[in-house]
C-alpha cells in the first residue's frame, strides 16, 4: 500500500487528532480490508501514533493476527527506536509490545528482549515481560543470560529473578537444573524474604526431568518442611511430577504430619494422581479433620462420575 493511501486511512481513524473514537475505527478495520493490507495498516499506525491508547489498541489488533511481518515493528516500538519522547510514558505499550513478540513466537526477536532484559536501568515492567517473553518463544540462546538473572543477588527486582525462573521452566534446557537447585540448597538463611521465588524455583525445577534428578528430588523433599504453606504446595506438585518411586510415601507424610489444611488438601490430591482411589476412602472415613473429609467425598464423587 502506498503510504498516501496508508496515510488517508490514518487520518480517516482520526490517528493524527487523537480523535475519541479513533480506538473504535481501528477496531473495525478488519472488517473492510484484508490480512496482508492490515498488516501494513497497523505496521504504519506503530510508527505515526504518539497516543498510548491508540498504540495499546493497535497492538492488540496485531495480536489477533499473529503474523512475523509484524515483528520489527514491535521490536522498534519495544526498544523505543522510532520516538523521543519519555520513556515512562510508555511503559504500559512497550509491555504489551513484549508480550505479542513472544506470541509470535519468533527467535529473531530473542538478542531485542535480552538486550531490555539485561538493561538495569530499564524499567522493571519492561524487564518482567521480556523475561516472560523469552520463555514463551523457548529459544536455548536465552537460558544462560536468564541463569545469571536468576543467580544476581544483587538484582534489585526480586520479582524479575521470579520470571527467570519461570521462563527457564518454561524453556526446559537441563542446565538450569544446577543453578535453581543450588539456589534452594544455599540460601535458606534469607529464604523468608524471598518466598515468591522459591515458588517459582520449585515450579521450574519440577518441569526440567533428568536421569540423574537426586539432587532436585532431596531439594524438592526439603522444601516441604518451609515456612511457606505456597511453597509446600508447590513442592508436593513438583514431587508428584518426578516419578520417583518414593514420592507417595513423601507425601503421604504431609498429608498426616503438616498443619496447614490447604497444604493437606494438595497432598491427597497429589496422592489421589499417584495411587488411586483407595487414598480417598481411607481419609473419608479416617480420623481426618472434617475438611479434608469433605474433600476426599468431592474427589470420591468425581471418580465415580467418570
Amino acid at each position: 500500500m502506498e503510504k498516501d493511501y496508508l496515510q488517508s486511512i490514518a487520518k480517516d481513524c482520526g490517528l493524527f487528532d487523537d480523535s475519541a473514537d479513533a480506538v473504535s475505527k481501528i477496531q473495525a478495520l478488519d472488517e473492510v480490508y484484508e490480512r496482508d493490507n492490515l498488516i501494513e495498516i497497523y505496521k504504519y499506525f506503530l510508527t505515526v501514533s504518539k497516543n498510548t491508547d491508540i498504540l495499546m489498541n493497535v497492538i492488540r489488533c496485531s495480536d489477533r493476527i499473529r503474523d512475523k511481518r509484524m515483528l520489527d515493528s514491535l521490536l522498534d516500538l519495544l526498544l523505543m527506536k522510532n520516538l523521543e519522547w519519555e520513556k515512562d510514558a510508555f511503559i504500559n505499550v512497550r509491555v504489551m509490545c513484549a508480550k505479542a513478540i513472544a506470541n509470535l513466537k519468533d527467535t529473531n526477536a530473542v538478542t531485542p528482549l535480552l538486550y531490555c532484559l539485561n538493561n538495569k536501568n530499564e524499567n522493571y515492567k519492561i524487564r518482567l515481560a521480556c523475561a516472560d517473553a523469552l520463555g514463551k518463544i523457548g529459544d536455548k540462546y536465552a537460558v544462560a543470560p536468564l541463569i545469571e538473572v536468576v543467580k544476581d543477588e544483587n538484582e534489585k527486582s526480586v520479582y524479575l529473578r521470579e520470571s527467570a525462573a519461570s521462563a527457564l521452566g518454561m524453556i526446559g534446557d537441563l542446565r538450569a537444573v544446577e543453578p535453581l537447585v543450588s539456589i534452594l540448597e544455599s540460601q535458606k538463611g534469607i529464604w523468608s524474604k524471598f518466598t515468591f521465588l522459591k515458588e517459582r524455583v520449585i515450579e521450574a525445577l519440577g518441569k526440567l526431568k533428568t536421569d540423574n534428578d537426586n539432587r532436585v528430588f532431596n531439594a524438592l523433599k526439603n522444601s516441604l518442611v518451609d515456612e511457606s504453606a505456597q511453597v509446600r504446595i508447590n513442592a508436593i506438585e513438583a514431587i508428584m511430577d518426578s516419578e520417583n518411586p518414593q514420592a507417595p510415601d513423601i507425601i503421604r507424610t504431609c498429608l498426616l504430619e503438616d498443619k496447614d489444611e490447604e497444604v493437606k488438601k494438595n497432598a491427597l490430591i497429589a496422592l489421589y494422581n499417584l495411587t488411586g482411589r483407595e487414598i480417598l476412602d481411607e481419609v473419608a472415613n479416617g480420623d481426618f479433620s472434617d475438611g479434608l473429609k469433605m474433600e476426599a467425598v468431592s474427589l470420591i464423587s468425581e471418580y465415580e462420575d467418570e
